[in-house]
């Protein structure tokens, strides 16, 4: 599906105060049709400049940066009448935060970390609602442009997995930075080895995580799992 508007791609301004996440962002932007980041920024100053000199028509908004939150940045815009629209991508899980988002018009939330065809599913539909155009013959026509900002239902997870378990294995690989073994993630999560296996090789299936060999004195190489740099380092709010 193409974004673009006028001619060109939908440009999009990449506000972050982690350097790796905000070029993992970037990049995760260069991939999906129609789209383009116009540059990625660590702090609201620097956005406000880029916005002052650049056309951008979405930001992927941080809510935490080191000079102010996020969410008075997008009302601050908003009262100045700025068109651009807005994505949050942040870890905060406070649904307060969230419904003030939803006031603020903000077109969708996405929790960190993320693997790309999370941000890309909701570009893409970001893309549908930006090209809905002309007058609305009736309530279904609104309904349909009203919805193409609603999020799927989440995919079921395999057979046999559960959410809260991986939830903490998830976490658990996180907040190792040299990586787990699935014996060292299934004494974490109080599992066994082979459930811990499949949740690993899960997250490594969905893009968030990896796994590479590591040889010891003896025997067979044991497989070492570690979190993707792309979507680890954007755990932070």
């Amino acid at each position: 599906m193409s974004a673009t508007t006028g001619g060109g791609p939908v440009r999009v301004l990449v506000i972050e105060d982690d350097p790796v996440a905000a070029d993992a962002h970037a990049l995760y932007v260069g991939r999906v049709p129609g789209f383009t980041a116009v540059a990625a920024v660590h702090s609201l100053a620097e956005a406000t400049r880029v916005l002052e000199r650049t056309r951008v028509d979405l930001l992927l908004l941080d809510l935490t940066l080191p000079d102010g939150h996020g969410l008075r940045f997008a009302r601050g815009l908003r009262a100045a009448g700025h068109p651009v629209d807005v994505i949050v991508v942040t870890s905060a899980r406070d649904l307060a935060v969230v419904r003030e988002s939803v006031s603020l018009g903000v077109v969708q939330y996405v929790l960190k970390p993320f693997a790309f065809p999370t941000l890309r599913e909701r570009l893409l539909r970001y893309a549908e609602f930006r090209a809905t155009a002309g007058e609305a013959a009736g309530q279904d026509d609104v309904d349909r442009a009203m919805a193409a900002l609603r999020a799927p239902r989440p995919a079921e997870l395999p057979k046999g997995l559960s959410a809260p378990t991986l939830d903490r294995v998830a976490a658990l690989l996180r907040a190792a930075p040299e990586g787990l073994t699935a014996a060292g993630a299934a004494e974490a999560a109080g599992t066994s080895r082979i459930t811990a296996r499949r949740y690993l090789e899960h997250l490594v299936d969905t893009g968030r995580a990896d796994r590479s060999p590591r040889y010891g004195q003896v025997g067979r190489p044991e497989l070492h799992y570690r979190w993707l740099a792309a979507a680890g380092s954007v755990s932070n709010v």
